[in-house]
């Protein structure tokens, strides 16, 4: 299915947004993620699907100065 991460139109088989994490070499336990707009706990994270045409952002968190 097709879905928009951070911006850019993906092509993807995850059917959760943990599946899709792990597709995209993501570690789950160090990004935040909003799907369409709102914030997804990562308790969420194994459970919440995934439709064609969403849109995720997931953000790593940034150290410095």
């Amino acid at each position: 299915m097709k879905i928009q991460l951070n911006g850019l139109p993906i092509d993807t088989t995850a059917r959760t947004l943990a599946e899709l994490l792990h597709e995209q070499q993501m570690d789950a336990g160090c990004v935040a993620s909003a799907l369409n707009g709102e914030f997804v706990p990562r308790s969420r994270y194994e459970t919440q699907p995934l439709t064609a045409g969403c849109e995720l952002e997931v953000l790593s968190p940034m150290q410095g100065g």
